[in-house]
């Protein structure tokens, strides 16, 4: 499948039903919500570097090398930093909005953990603490379905806040360095280290969305 598709679910033809079903179609949000996290996270990374254009320059015409005419010089120095200032609190409200959709992105996460715990808690209620005498697809058991959606959920949790916290700082810090930091950080994603993609694959193949 290839990655910028979104994944579809045979069990919602009919050919699941209950639990499995259920697994299932979680597995193909996992991916669709996670692509959809990318896509933001590229576009906030334009923005925020942007923001960052915007500062460098706004400084920069803060403090010029040489003013030839005082009175002249000023007057249009301010009139740029004003459209500079102007400029860059769009952007901010741009970067807010792409962190509020990622926000609602990691709501949804949250639901679907939720939901695969209550499956185990059924399984549990139904078989006993050994649970399912045979996996639902090839070799998982429920409760490792549980443990790899509370895992991405995790991961996708500490990133949000990081770039929460990158939003707040962004538009006020007047290091550059600092500034490279904050947009490395928002693009290359910490938190998301590869194995948390091998978590989704390794749910994607369990599920039959991905094949070797």
């Amino acid at each position: 499948m290839d990655e910028n598709q979104e994944a579809t679910t045979p069990g919602r033809k009919g050919n699941l039903t209950g639990s499995a079903r259920k697994l299932k179609d979680n597995a193909a949000d996992w991916h669709n919500l996670i692509l959809k996290w990318d896509r933001l996270n590229d576009e906030g990374s334009t923005i925020a570097t942007k923001i960052v254009n915007y500062r460098i320059s706004e400084k920069s015409v803060k403090e010029p090398d040489v003013i030839e005419e005082a009175g002249s010089s000023v007057a249009a120095s301010e009139r740029r930093v004003s459209q500079s200032s102007q400029e860059l609190q769009e952007e901010c409200v741009n970067l807010q909005n792409i962190v509020d959709k990622m926000t609602h992105i990691l709501s949804k996460m949250e639901k679907m953990v939720s939901a695969d715990k209550g499956i185990c808690e059924l399984e549990m209620f139904q078989y006993g603490a050994k649970g399912r005498p045979a996996p639902l697809f090839q070799t998982w058991s429920t409760q490792q379905f549980a443990e790899v959606s509370s895992r991405l959920y995790e991961a996708y949790k500490q990133e949000l806040a990081l770039k929460q916290t990158i939003l707040q700082e962004l538009a006020h810090t007047t290091n550059t360095d600092l500034s490279m930091v904050y947009l490395s950080s928002w693009l290359y994603q910490p938190y998301i280290e590869d194995s948390t993609k091998l978590l989704l694959e390794s749910l994607l193949m369990e599920t039959g969305h991905r094949t070797l």
